[in-house]
């Protein structure tokens, strides 16, 4: 098939093949709604955005006391530091749902192999702790494109690499979930499913960050594109015109159909704020702003 003919629908239909085709299991990846139908979003935060100040049973407990229901937090090298992290989240009311591991300081599209393979061990500890969390996946960016990464190469050795890290997420039970960033990668979301679905694994999906398309797209698009391939969403506002990072609701983001766009494709997963910290009278707000535009019913 020609690329350029393929439609919304079209690839709507190949989403939903490839998730019947790698029988994806439930215990791992969110539970989608039938298409179209809007669910209730369970609404997290990052670790990083509550007080430093707090004990982390009391900055779960914060989180809960602000409306959210689950955590994103960094890979830990100690495994038994890890599963206590997830134990006290959820002693609070709170779940450890992912791990934030990232990958610009190691890039899996660099030509280096030192770099590459420093890569490949911080992924494998940020599965392996994203296990002993109880979460069920590891937030990576998959290359970066500059003056000195050709794009072709980038796309390459990243999946190159991304391979010899499945039978660690298979093993451990944990999702890679690429995210779009301003990597200079991944600049459509036509392209984005295709590296998805080039893997044939369900163990590699879509981390989708909202804001992060604004600058030159529109998120509904990107979801709708995406579809089944979506295993976890960030949520973040970005004006256009000021090229600026704004609170929820105070940017170019139409959350209404970005929100019609989730329930069409039956997501029901976690959606995560992905800004500043701050107090409780902050995150609060914060909260009430994903319920207003995007988490309720």
């Amino acid at each position: 098939m020609n690329d350029k003919s393929i439609g919304r629908r079209d690839l709507l239909k190949r989403s939903a093949a490839v998730v019947v085709g790698a029988g994806f299991a439930r215990t791992v990846l969110p539970v989608f709604a039938e298409e179209g139908r809007a669910a209730k979003l369970p609404k997290a935060i990052e670790l990083g955005m509550l007080p430093g100040k707090l004990s982390n049973a009391d900055k779960f407990k914060l989180a809960k006391r602000c409306g959210f229901d689950g955590i994103e937090a960094s890979p830990m090298k100690d495994l038994d530091a890890a599963r206590e992290l997830g134990e006290t989240a959820r002693a609070a009311g709170v779940t450890t749902h992912c791990v934030l591991y990232g990958g610009w300081d190691a890039p899996f599209s660099d030509p280096n192999d030192a770099v590459t393979e420093k890569g490949l061990r911080e992924m494998e500890v940020a599965l392996r702790s994203a296990k002993a969390m109880a979460a069920d996946a590891v937030l990576l960016v998959p290359a970066v494109v500059n003056e000195k990464v050709r794009y072709a190469d980038a796309y390459e050795r990243s999946q190159r690499h991304i391979r010899k890290l499945l039978p660690i997420a298979e093993e451990v039970g944990v999702v890679i979930a690429v995210e779009n960033v301003w990597n200079n990668f991944l600049l459509s979301p036509i392209e984005f499913a295709r590296y998805v679905d080039e893997f044939e694994s369900k163990w590699v999906r879509a981390y989708f960050d909202v804001g992060n398309v604004v600058a030159f797209g529109w998120p509904q698009d990107w979801i709708l594109t995406l579809g089944k391939r979506i295993v976890k969403v960030h949520l973040k506002d970005f004006k256009r015109g000021t090229r600026e990072w704004v609170g929820l609701g105070d940017g170019d983001v139409n959350w209404r159909e970005v929100r019609s766009a989730l329930a069409e494709v039956g997501y029901t997963g976690f959606v995560t704020a992905e800004l500043p910290g701050g107090d409780e009278p902050y995150l609060k707000d914060v909260s009430a702003r994903m319920s207003r535009l995007i988490a309720s019913e």
